[in-house]
């Protein structure tokens, strides 16, 4: 009995200071966004950033003045849902799509911090390296505007789901965002 109680004190105890942990994470500055160069490398595939067209990202970690550079805001998400990757992500930058002219190679300065954007999930536009995006925009009405043109749904960024980053294109035929709302399949014609 003293051993279980001793036991649970000592796990209460590490939640507490994890929980901490995180509340020191999210108290520190955010750096601003920085803008790719031809020497920036993508985290996953570890191939030239400006080579993939589409929205990018990238995530500071704590005392790191560099960010780790994604070639889809995709891959981003995957990277902060991730359990082997770091958790001490001090802020995600994502493409913000509402400034942005040139789907291709979005402007310079055209960023919104990732928990601030609105998600189009389920377009027919596809992501810097093929496949199925979350396309990031910094206001509601021009994320519903998207939609409304190339299909969809949109989410927040907390409540992209899992099964969209994470599984594969191909066995993704459909997703269920909520009982309300799902996403059909669309064509992938844009770039």
């Amino acid at each position: 009995m003293i051993r279980a109680t001793f036991l649970g004190a000592l796990v209460a105890a590490l939640f507490i200071l994890l929980a901490g942990c995180n509340q020191d994470i999210a108290s520190l500055p955010k750096p601003p966004p920085q803008e790719p160069t031809a020497t920036s490398v993508a985290y996953f595939c570890s191939m030239g950033l400006l080579e993939h067209g589409g929205p990018k990202a990238q995530a500071f970690r704590v005392g790191k003045s560099e960010p780790l550079w994604f070639s889809s805001v995709r891959d981003a998400v995957a990277f902060s849902i991730l359990p082997g990757e770091p958790k001490d992500v001090v802020a995600i930058y994502v493409n913000d799509m509402a400034k942005a002219r040139n789907w291709e190679r979005p402007e310079a300065g055209a960023w919104v911090e990732a928990h601030e954007a609105w998600y189009a999930l389920g377009s027919d536009y596809n992501a810097g390296m093929g496949g199925k995006e979350a396309v990031p925009f910094s206001d509601e009405k021009a994320a519903r505007s998207f939609i409304a043109a190339h299909g969809g749904t949109i989410v927040r960024f907390d409540d992209i789901p899992e099964n969209y980053i994470l599984d594969s294109d191909e066995s993704s035929h459909g997703l269920d965002v909520s009982a309300e709302d799902s996403i059909l399949p669309k064509p992938a014609v844009k770039q």
